[in-house]
């Protein structure tokens, strides 16, 4: 038992120097149940203040105050858990309680170990997969039901199967559109970490991306505005994601920017770009729009958030756009910045660095 163990004087600096060389958060406790060392990321985690201070009155949660008044007891090694929450997000970490004994000295080593992300990344995989069956579900269903009626009472009747199937039709490009969102997404976030080298017209992107789009501004009576694209900027990326990161916005502002209205793209080069500290290239996509309310604004490119689900869903969103713009624009080093006002529109900024 440590109770039984004699103590001997090891000098502070020894145990700090111990302790400061474990790169997690460390707490030594003594046999005299106070705290011996810690080093700087438990001194962070918990107080400047905590070496000499008995362990209760730091730790304080009972799950780790039992499992290191367990070990003290029984010199017999022990894990929990330890919770904190911090700027409204939950830290959690694994903790690790050993005995120590070396010759006539005894203590107890408290280790702390961040689960923090690798909690937040098992939490995200299966909100994702609700969410994809969820997404998915809904036009299954529908499709299903359609089809049943179709085999039984709506057989002979030829409106009824039009209709029907017109729906159906609906449905299952909804359908392939999540799909193949989703395999745009997973390719993405394959090559997130490489870093794109071959050089982009952007302003010939632009060009072709309004000029594809036109047929669908038309459409629904929008004045498609470009500005500033009649040179030759060149930045490091991929040719066709970045083709795709101004389709989706391009065509989200046609969509949501109201009949009749004025879509806005306007390409500036800017010296010093204070969001990357160098010189970049903005492109601003601006509508005439509801506008977006302010506490939507951070979750817009979550993946299958969508302000308005019926209206989205309507107009043939997947909630999976934005997502897409995201991480394609992380992969370029890039920012995506948005503006929105209710009642005057949003305004969507790609910034991209030239080197």
């Amino acid at each position: 038992m440590l109770n039984s163990l004699k103590q001997v004087t090891y000098g502070d600096e020894m145990m700090e120097a111990v302790a400061d060389a474990m790169p997690l958060p460390l707490v030594v406790v003594g046999r005299d149940e106070r705290i011996m060392a810690a080093n700087a990321p438990a001194r962070t985690l918990f107080s400047e203040a905590m070496v000499g201070r008995h362990y209760i009155t730091v730790l304080r949660q009972p799950m780790l105050l039992d499992a290191i008044e367990n070990v003290l007891r029984l010199s017999e090694p022990a894990e929990t858990v330890y919770r904190i929450t911090e700027s409204q997000r939950e830290l959690v970490y694994d903790v690790v309680v050993r005995p120590v004994t070396v010759a006539d000295f005894a203590c107890v080593t408290v280790a702390f170990e961040d689960k923090t992300e690798l909690n937040e990344a098992g939490q995200m995989r299966r909100d994702f997969v609700a969410n994809v069956s969820h997404e998915l579900r809904t036009p299954l269903t529908a499709v299903l039901g359609f089809i049943e009626t179709l085999l039984g009472p709506a057989s002979e009747d030829d409106v009824a199967r039009k209709r029907f199937l017109e729906i159906m039709s609906r449905e299952a490009q909804r359908m392939n559109r999540i799909v193949g969102d989703l395999l745009s997404l997973s390719r993405v976030e394959a090559e997130r970490r490489v870093r794109p080298t071959d050089q982009v017209d952007i302003p010939a992107v632009l060009r072709s991306v309004v000029s594809s789009l036109h047929p669908v501004a038309e459409a629904q009576g929008v004045d498609l505005i470009l500005e500033g694209a009649d040179g030759t900027e060149e930045v490091p990326g991929d040719h066709d994601q970045l083709t795709q990161v101004f389709t989706n916005l391009i065509e989200n502002a046609i969509k949501y920017g109201g009949r009749d209205k004025e879509v806005h793209v306007c390409l500036t080069s800017h010296t010093v770009e204070p969001t990357m500290r160098s010189s970049a290239i903005r492109v601003d996509i601006s509508d005439q729009g509801e506008g977006i309310a302010t506490q939507h604004i951070p979750r817009l490119t979550e993946r299958f958030y969508r302000v308005d689900s019926h209206r989205s869903r309507e107009m043939g969103g997947t909630g999976l756009g934005l997502a897409i713009v995201k991480h394609i624009l992380n992969r370029h080093r890039g920012r995506l910045r948005v503006e929105s006002h209710v009642g005057q529109g949003s305004c969507f900024s790609v910034i991209l660095p030239y080197e």
